[in-house]
């Protein structure tokens, strides 16, 4: 996404954005001083508080932790109808992916992003193999490339191999490339319909590339 792209999206998200938690700190002469709007708060004790919000660099949803200290930090809570409000405008701003599973079935996806899991795991795998919202591919007749999302139309999962449509209508076949050395899961993540904006997570789906038969992106 280019800056021209990413200035765009960031006037016409913060135009429609519905002010759901606010977070801030007060300053020595007693005024509110704004951190993030737009939030959603995950937790909060006396040591830090866990917001989610979504990154437009990203392109996804991300969860931060600040931690409290002498000037602790206060939230603004918005209704549950306002935190739904904001999620629908989260999912304005990020990829949009429909992935069919090896048994056939579709599930549509906003945000969409890839994560690196231990096999059969959870949490991240290393904080050197960062989430991405693009595709490392080993290229058949040599050399790779690290498609971003936006360049992507549609993914097909052949065995080890992959067929890749992009979106100027070339076709390119290959392998999927593992970003680290380390055993590893790639899995395709994001939030449905169903996603619960008071979750603790910033998606509600999660699969493993090898159980996927395709993925088509939408943008």
């Amino acid at each position: 996404m280019n800056r021209v792209c990413l200035l765009s999206a960031a006037i016409v998200l913060g135009a429609v954005c519905l002010r759901a938690d606010t977070i801030y700190q007060s300053s020595p002469q007693g005024r509110r001083v704004v951190i993030h709007r737009d939030t959603i708060l995950v937790s909060e004790d006396s040591t830090s508080l866990v917001y989610k919000h979504f990154e437009l660099k990203e392109r996804r949803v991300v969860k931060v932790r600040l931690s409290q200290g002498s000037v602790p930090y206060f939230v603004d809570r918005s209704t549950a109808e306002q935190k739904q409000r904001i999620v629908q405008v989260w999912k304005r701003f990020g990829y949009m992916a429909t992935v069919t599973d090896l048994d056939g079935k579709t599930t549509q996806l906003f945000d969409a992003y890839l994560d690196f899991y231990p096999p059969g795991g959870r949490g991240s795998l290393l904080e050197s193999v960062p989430p991405r919202t693009t595709f490392p591919m080993m290229i058949e007749g040599g050399g790779a490339d690290d498609f971003e999302f936006s360049r992507l139309a549609k993914v097909e999962f052949l065995d080890d191999q992959l067929k890749v449509t992009l979106r100027d209508g070339r076709v390119v076949g290959g392998r999927f490339l593992m970003p680290t050395d380390k055993p590893a899961e790639a899995r395709i993540l994001g939030i449905t319909d169903a996603y619960d904006p008071e979750s603790e997570d910033v998606f509600n789906f999660s699969l493993p590339l090898a159980r996927i038969r395709e993925i088509e992106f939408g943008k």
